[in-house]
């Protein structure tokens, strides 16, 4: 069962990456081709899918991470130059 939860996660991550960068892409191509736009909305469209698959990335994996039940390591305390607690 565990084998098939990490599977659904694996095909999630890649969705929620390729899903976006695509859509993006399509949408700069499709601004450009029908309504003659310049080529700048291709490079947007490039531009907006990568910043959109990236935070998909980061917020897929911290989810992941969430899930699987991993704790971050947490940093030491801030030095005190005073003997209160």
């Amino acid at each position: 069962m565990k084998d098939l939860r990490l599977l659904i996660w694996l095909t999630q991550l890649g969705l929620s990456v390729a899903v976006p960068l695509a859509g993006f892409i399509l949408l700069g191509v499709w601004l450009h081709s029908s309504l003659g736009l310049g080529v700048w909305t291709i490079f947007s469209g490039i531009l907006l899918g990568a910043v959109s698959a990236v935070r998909s990335f980061r917020s897929t994996v911290s989810a992941m991470e969430r899930m699987s039940g991993q704790k971050k390591p947490q940093s030491p305390p801030p030095v005190s130059f005073n003997e209160h607690n």
